[in-house]
């Protein structure tokens, strides 16, 4: 072992001739360790929430989803759906039309949006766990809905009942002449279950047969977008990326993240906002290193001077107390990093910390993901952080000290 880090480890330990040096020492390590407990813990919560927000919309969203890059709506045929077929990795597609309604069941209405699909749409959706009911499209060619839990808490729809639900769409060609029968396309579907996936979701769509929802626009073989679903083994980059170059600048191939693009944004905006809120706490309690150097340098003089007589350079014996606040440093994220992913493993499986008022959301407690990333940044933070904190006192207190022979 080097002399200077031999000495800045009997510096660490060693028992201090002044009370106050002692307790000004143990109460910097401590509030490193506490600072960095909170960076494991609050950051492992935030990694926990965000797994938790996919899981529900993977859910609902495909591996792929091929959108036009201008319009609403787009036109398919036999050709172009082979194109996706063939192409590597495309386990299964579903096509899909959605579009704004207005849902009347009884006396109640309710403005949504309706998702009509192809029959394998549920295939591909991982989300028959959360149907309530009976998931079908379609019983002796009569067209079924599912709805969600949402749509049906504002409409008191009850699929048991077997009363029709309303849509309602404006017609393109109508005016303000129109009576309200001209102006609107009606048809009536019947609820054979309820789903629910996600609050945002289950508040806006009822899914629909395909065939359903080109009748209610008038319309034939169109969609708004195609749903695909990625074989096992198949990187989803890779598949979008042969889609992107077999289908054209005509159409957008989006990925999981680019479908939730805003949300997924948010979310990190705010894990990062909270990890350089708590980097800025931990660099206010790492202030205490500069006194606590401080004044281990003024009680150490004496044992300063003997090194310096002894051979000892000027610039060796700074390193050692540069060494010394790296290894408080060390020893301080070591305790807060061991702490907190206690912490965490016992959320993890105990679920101590209830969601308060969340009764009915998807979990009861705070969710944690620890990623071993997260760890390495917040060691890497805590030693710059701590290699600061030592420089300065060592530069602007320790040269005019040890220039006292």
């Amino acid at each position: 072992m080097q002399f200077e880090w031999f000495v800045a480890l009997k510096f660490l330990f060693a028992k201090k001739r002044h009370q106050a040096v002692h307790l000004i020492s143990i109460i910097s390590i401590a509030g490193i360790a506490l600072g960095t407990m909170a960076l494991i813990t609050v950051l492992s919560v935030f990694n926990g929430f965000d797994s938790v927000v996919k899981s529900m919309f993977n859910r609902f969203d495909p591996d792929l989803k091929i959108v036009p890059s201008t319009g609403k709506f787009f036109q398919i045929d036999s050709a172009f759906l082979s194109t996706i077929h063939n192409t590597e990795g495309v386990d299964d597609f579903a096509y899909v039309i959605e579009e704004s309604v207005l849902f009347q069941y009884e006396d109640r209405q309710y403005v949504g949006a309706i998702k009509g699909v192809s029959e394998n749409f549920l295939k591909i959706h991982a989300f028959k766990d959360k149907i309530q009911g009976e998931a079908v499209l379609k019983r002796k060619n009569i067209p079924h809905a599912i709805v969600g839990m949402g749509v049906a808490y504002y409409l008191a729809l009850n699929p048991d009942l077997y009363h029709p639900l309303w849509i309602y769409l404006p017609k393109k060609d109508a005016d303000i002449y129109s009576t309200p029968e001209e102006a609107f396309q009606r048809l009536a579907i019947y609820p054979s279950g309820l789903f629910t996936i996600e609050r945002e979701i289950d508040n806006k769509f009822v899914i629909v047969p395909y065939d359903f929802a080109c009748k209610l626009l008038q319309q034939q073989n169109i969609v708004s977008n195609i749903e695909v679903k990625v074989k096992k083994g198949y990187k989803i980059a890779q598949v979008q990326q042969l889609l992107t170059k077999k289908l054209g600048p005509d159409f957008e191939v989006l990925d999981h993240y680019q479908q939730q693009q805003l949300l997924y944004k948010i979310m990190k905006s705010e894990k990062w906002a909270v990890f350089f809120i708590l980097v800025f706490i931990l660099l206010v309690a790492s202030l205490n290193m500069l006194s606590t150097l401080t004044m281990t340098i003024i009680e150490k003089k004496q044992n300063i001077l003997i090194f310096h007589h002894l051979g000892a350079s000027w610039k060796s014996i700074r390193r050692i107390f540069l060494y010394n606040g790296w290894l408080s440093v060390l020893l301080g994220s070591s305790i807060g990093i061991i702490a907190g992913l206690i912490i965490c493993l016992i959320q993890q499986h105990f679920g101590i910390v209830k969601l308060q008022g969340m009764s009915n959301f998807v979990i009861e407690s705070y969710p944690v993901k620890v990623l071993p990333s997260d760890i390495f940044l917040i060691l890497g933070t805590v030693i710059v952080i701590g290699w600061l904190t030592s420089l300065l006192p060592i530069k602007a207190i320790s040269a005019r000290l040890l220039n006292q022979k």
